[in-house]
């Protein structure tokens, strides 16, 4: 079972003159070409020939990729997440690759719809997140043939630097010390990490709930199952300990510090109203806070003082229009690694339209955070964005071009595509391990 990860994965070919599918194969599957749809791109070397999978150890964690190659050699790239509550995208994506092949990567928003139209009824979910992976790797590989960055395609660039807030700030360090180093286990290591912040340049950071146990600090994410408390309940002594968190962030970090807290899908509507009400003496920047029920968003958002922000697990348009048209965010959040960016520019758009600034969601790796910055400099309305600060060791090896943050800010450059890319040798001596929800079993500390 473990070999089924090597990469590459699997890759399709584009059928031949004949009309016969040559499929090149690691897995032991057969490809099924479907290009129903033609391409309607005259250039023959701009359509896709060849779609792969590839992934690599991200030592809590997988980071995934999609590769697309044209006739003319052009690669573009994406990276999806598998890792984290979405067992089966790989197969998703590859699934998809034969109705892909065959089409010119000009025709992103053409292969969009066919897609869309051919998983109609279930094109939310792991399909969307596939579709929009597909969307990305297409407007790399359409970026890289014309020879101009990402940001020029969404638009063109309305600023050259893009704040960040740093992101799980604490969370890495308090729950996989062992992994990334600095373990944190009570809140004097919480001020000092939020000195830490300021140091460094950036002027926001976002932290979630912790709880002290005889082990120290510990996360609190009952909405994810860790630990399982399917009630969801908010008691004073959580809220308590909610506000000693962010007191000592404070402390540490001067009131000068934007201060953010995600509560995403880890209490009901009465919980998080009573949270919002009690954190009004912090300042906060915003709360984040996710849930399936746009009026019960809009009803904690009436007892909020603060800035309320979520809705990263929407997908497109016609997901997030019945949040912004009950008033359930200030900003909404939006993941442009599963919506593709194409998409998401829409959503910005529309959010624009109804007078709201938004934010990307981005907790993945480097590419994703290359990916992110692009979309960002090109969208108008944009208010900050996040990205993880706290790395594995490799990360930056595993890129071509890191990104670069100055003064809080990401700096991007003007190579073209997402300004960056994998390195394939490096994927390959960091092997990915077995993930997901089937099979994988946290590593120690990971509870």
């Amino acid at each position: 079972m473990a070999g089924w990860y090597h990469q590459p994965r699997i890759s399709f070919r584009v059928p031949s003159a004949d009309g016969q599918l040559a499929p090149r194969r690691s897995s032991g599957r057969t490809a099924v070409s479907d290009v129903t749809a033609s391409s309607g791109s005259s250039d023959p070397g701009t359509v896709v020939e060849r779609v792969e999978t590839l992934s690599c150890d991200a030592a809590w964690r997988n980071y995934y990729f999609l590769k697309i190659t044209t006739a003319d050699g052009v690669v573009g790239w994406a990276e999806y997440d598998e890792g984290f509550a979405s067992p089966g995208l790989t197969t998703a994506i590859e699934a998809l690759a034969p109705l892909v092949i065959g089409r010119s990567v000009f025709d992103h928003e053409p292969a969009y719809q066919y897609l869309f139209a051919r998983t109609r009824q279930a094109a939310s979910g792991i399909i969307g997140e596939a579709i929009g992976a597909v969307e990305n790797a297409l407007l790399d590989a359409k970026a890289r043939t014309l020879g101009v960055p990402c940001y020029d395609l969404l638009g063109g660039k309305v600023r050259d630097r893009i704040r960040v807030y740093w992101s799980h700030c604490g969370t890495w360090r308090i729950n996989l010390g062992h992994i990334y180093g600095n373990r944190i286990t009570d809140l004097d290591g919480v001020r000092a990490l939020g000195a830490e912040v300021a140091s460094k340049g950036f002027t926001a950071l976002k932290t979630n709930i912790f709880r002290q146990t005889p082990d120290g600090l510990r996360g609190w994410l009952p909405g994810f199952g860790t630990p399982f408390a399917p009630e969801l309940n908010v008691s004073r002594q959580l809220i308590d300990e909610i506000r000693a968190t962010l007191q000592a962030f404070r402390d540490g970090a001067g009131d000068s510090m934007d201060l953010l807290l995600d509560l995403n899908f880890n209490a009901r509507t009465e919980g998080y109203a009573r949270i919002v009400r009690e954190l009004a003496d912090f300042g906060m920047f915003w709360i984040e806070i996710d849930s399936d029920h746009p009026d019960a968003m809009a009803h904690i958002r009436s007892k909020a003082g603060c800035t309320i922000s979520g809705g990263e697990s929407l997908f497109g348009v016609r997901e997030l229009y019945p949040y912004l048209q009950a008033g359930s965010f200030d900003v909404p959040i939006i993941d442009g690694i599963w919506n593709g960016f194409w998409q998401s520019s829409k959503m910005a758009a529309m959010a624009d339209g109804m007078g709201h600034s938004v934010a990307p969601h981005n907790f993945y790796g480097h590419l994703a955070t290359m990916m992110n910055a692009h979309w960002a400099a090109a969208t108008p309305n944009i208010i900050v964005m996040e990205t993880d600060i706290d790395r594995i060791a490799w990360d930056d090896e595993i890129v071509t071009v890191a990104p670069d943050y100055v003064d809080g800010h990401l700096v991007l450059g003007d190579e073209p595509g997402w300004g960056t890319e994998p390195v394939e040798e490096v994927l390959a001596a960091h092997p990915p391990r077995l993930s997901g929800l089937r099979d994988r079993r946290p590593p120690a500390g990971d509870d």
